[in-house]
């Protein structure tokens, strides 16, 4: 095979991604900008309005929404001026999270096109949360799926669950081929 033929980007291995996110670990709170204006946070956070104020947050994604999650909802925030966007996904490998890839994506991008700030959050903002953003920044902003994890992991620890790393490959894989 010669250098032409070769693929320039190959989509790591599951057991590749889990040692990037694994390495390098540190402390994180409860919530962190991981990207400009993109914060990750948990359920504390989510509901903190004065924390999220002083963070001028204006939309937010719950990735796990729901009564029988974090049922927070829009009605939630609307004292606040907050936009919501809701996923109910249960933090499960069996899960199918990719059909809201491209629907959260487009939330956040258009949150951020119009200078707002997001927060995406789920229970602890490690596996949903984390999932959803990193689709975001291989969908909007072009990252492939290792560039996007190694930007979120300088802010914050995450760990997404083995079902939706395999779905962020297979979105790697068809966003760079």
């Amino acid at each position: 095979m010669t250098s032409k033929e070769e693929p320039k980007y190959q989509t790591p291995p599951t057991c590749d991604l889990l040692s990037l996110l694994l390495k390098n670990r540190r402390p994180t709170g409860a919530v962190n900008e991981v990207w400009p204006n993109l914060y990750i946070g948990d359920a504390t956070a989510a509901r903190d309005k004065t924390l999220l104020a002083k963070l001028e947050i204006t939309h937010v994604v719950n990735a796990a929404d729901g009564p029988q999650h974090i049922d927070t909802g829009p009605g939630f925030y609307a004292d606040a001026s907050i936009l919501y966007h809701g996923v109910e996904a249960p933090d499960c490998k069996d899960f199918d999270l990719s059909p809201f890839f491209s629907e959260t994506a487009d939330f956040i991008h258009g949150a951020l096109s119009q200078k707002g700030k997001v927060l995406v959050h789920c229970a602890r903002g490690i596996s949903r949360s984390a999932a959803l953003t990193l689709a975001f920044l291989m969908i909007k902003e072009r990252l492939a799926l290792v560039e996007a994890v190694e930007v979120v992991c300088r802010h914050r620890n995450i760990l997404p669950n083995v079902g939706f790393l395999n779905q962020l490959r297979e979105l790697d894989s068809s966003l760079f081929m």
